[in-house]
């Protein structure tokens, strides 16, 4: 039945080479990779207000507007930062790559783990966000938000798992609802305010003893606001998924998303202070925005349901981002191999799951609650900001082309804002974000112990063309070994298969996402074994599993005929800890349960893992 239901509710597999018309144009890319930072506005100025009616009282709300004008300068910097990025680091891969890149291993690892770790928040607090925006319009349903957010993250992940392009599509119409109805109301409440329409009553004239707000405050309220920020890093992460020319459409695709996002943050606060709005129980600030404009009408209730749309599609943005970003740390060996495999749909299926575990479990440990998962929200954001940007001077001051000197002012200045928003976050904001210095470690280690290991099993299956093979010659069985790549476990899998048989076959089967790679195995395994036939068996659907069989079966039934036995051999890792099985043996471990119904031999050639 399992096969019924994934077709079912993902749908049926698609070839590799359909991944090209999969990719996405900048009114999709905008949708789908956008949500996060548009959306940041439901709650960034509410971070601000609440900050300051806090801590200081209705009397300081009016300092929400130069917060905001020093969060759009921090905006700009950040988005001419991440164009650049984009045109330089074009095959994706974003702050880690930069920063691994220009900083050195270490600091890529820890702006990796950081947007890791970020991308499960951004789910986690989307999705908060967005039923704390469905409780605002429906209060009884206040006591089962962490239901309500849980089983929205795992809609979003059975869209995801669909692929790319259908949740595009469908993430459209929530976002474009979003952006519209903010651009009414926002300019309907302005005309109502400048025709007097609506009674001007701002919470202070902005006249305010010079002693009465400190520094700290300011600085508190301007690192909470700065939570309006996240998701901007997003598009270049993802540049390969954009349609030809990749690097222009994405750098297009975020320079629109920072203009509108300029947009709604100058609206919500000016609006805000205008109307005097301040944090109300079970009623956002945009939602009293709303109230204000537009009454208890049905655009209210508009705004509500599209706010709440936005909120929980906004946490697509990780399920894009995270995918990719284990994909570049999978790849340098910090992260399972497993995490580079495509899924039936062709979006990297490990990442989307593991994404929607870890940001249930953030769900479930926060209770639900916007506030407390903000701050360490905004640290997971601004520490690879800081990283990626002062990565960038460091490429600007080596390469020396163009506007080199420009472009590295526009950095610094990026870098000095975001580190000083970091050390904030962590002087004020500590006892949310104390778990950022306990969770880096764990993460850093994990990266370092799964390369370690990477590195030494490589150096054991090494295999050089000078190096003898022992090669030995018993009658016996049909033997097919099954091929992988050519390693010291192939060869002596060989070797082992040749004692026990008078023909042996090496079945590989090979994908069209790396064609060159394939052929340049068929060639070397040609050249060190020349007398074992070497089948290459095409798959369009990056399945092993069903080409392997249809292969053993037509060899069964020409050994059967000839009344010869048939023997599989399965070479199979035995790593020395438990949790190494995790990295090896998949493939292997899913033939041998299809095979289990056949009637051949199924034997295991074990090769021994040294630490």
């Amino acid at each position: 039945m399992w096969p019924l239901l994934k077709r079912f509710l993902i749908g049926k597999p698609l070839k590799t080479l359909d991944e090209d018309a999969r990719h996405l144009s900048r009114t999709k890319a905008l949708a789908l990779l956008s949500s996060d930072a548009l959306s940041s506005v439901a709650y960034g100025t509410e971070q601000i207000i609440t900050v300051l009616m806090v801590a200081g009282g209705a009397v300081t709300l009016w300092l929400q507007l130069p917060i905001v004008g020093v969060v759009l300068i921090l905006l700009a910097a950040i988005t001419l930062s991440y164009r650049q990025i984009i045109h330089e680091y074009p095959a994706g891969g974003g702050a880690y790559l930069v920063t691994s890149t220009n900083w050195g291993r270490n600091a890529g690892l820890v702006a990796g783990g950081s947007l890791l770790v970020d991308y499960m928040l951004t789910v986690a607090v989307s999705v908060a966000s967005g039923t704390e925006a469905i409780v605002s319009a429906i209060p009884a349903l206040h006591s089962y938000n962490v239901a309500i957010g849980v089983i929205i993250i795992l809609a979003l992940t059975g869209i995801n798992l669909r692929g790319m392009r259908e949740s595009a599509g469908v993430l459209m119409l929530p976002v474009y609802l979003f952006i519209l109805i903010m651009v009414v109301m926002i300019i309907w409440g302005f005309v109502n305010i400048l025709t007097g329409n609506v009674h001007y009553q701002p919470t202070t004239t902005g006249h305010i003893a010079t002693g009465s707000v400190s520094l700290l405050l300011f600085l508190k309220a301007f690192s909470s606001g700065s939570s309006s920020l996240t998701g901007v890093e997003a598009i270049s992460n993802a540049v390969p998924n954009f349609k030809n020319p990749k690097a222009k459409n994405a750098a297009a695709t975020l320079s629109i998303m920072a203009l509108i996002l300029t947009f709604f943050l100058v609206g919500v606060t000016g609006l805000s202070f205008a109307y005097g709005i301040k944090p109300a129980k079970n009623l956002t600030v945009l939602a009293q925005i709303g109230e204000q404009v537009f009454g208890h009408g049905v655009l209210f209730y508009v705004l509500q349901i599209a706010t709440a749309a936005i909120l929980a599609v906004a946490a697509n943005t990780g399920f894009s981002a995270f995918p990719q970003l284990a994909f570049n740390l999978a790849k340098d060996k910090f992260m399972p191999h497993s995490y580079m495999d495509r899924g039936d749909r062709l979006g990297y299926s490990k990442g989307i799951v593991s994404l929607a575990f870890g940001a249930i479990i953030l769900l479930a440990i926060f209770q639900g609650s916007t506030a407390a998962l903000i701050p360490l929200y905004a640290v997971c954001v601004f520490v690879p900001f800081t990283l990626s940007q002062s990565g960038m001077i460091i490429h600007w001051w080596r390469e020396r082309d163009g506007f080199w000197l420009g472009k590295s002012i526009i950095n610094l200045v990026g870098a000095l804002l975001s580190a000083l928003l970091v050390i904030i976050l962590f002087t004020l904001h500590f006892a949310s974000v104390w778990p950022y210095l306990l969770i880096m470690p764990i993460v850093l280690r994990i990266f370092l112990v799964i390369n370690r290991h990477y590195r030494l099993v490589a150096k054991q299956l090494k295999i050089l063309s000078q190096e003898p093979i022992r090669r030995s010659r018993y009658d016996g069985a049909t033997v097919i070994i099954l091929v992988s790549n050519l390693t010291r476990a192939t060869a002596d899998a060989v070797d082992y298969a040749k004692s026990v048989g008078d023909k042996v076959l090496a079945m590989h089967v090979s994908f069209d996402s790396n064609p060159q790679k394939e052929h340049r195995l068929g060639v070397e395994f040609k050249r060190e074994f020349p007398d074992v036939r070497y089948v290459d068996i095409h798959s369009s659907y990056r399945s092993i599993t069903k080409p392997a069989m249809r292969f053993v079966d037509e060899i069964a039934k020409a050994t059967t005929a000839r009344n010869h036995s048939l023997t599989i051999l399965i070479p199979q890792f035995v790593p020395r800890h438990g949790w190494q099985n995790a990295l090896h043996n998949q493939n292997s471990n899913k033939l041998r349960a299809a095979l289990a119904s056949r009637d051949v031999t199924v034997s295991t050639y074990y090769f021994h893992l040294k630490e």
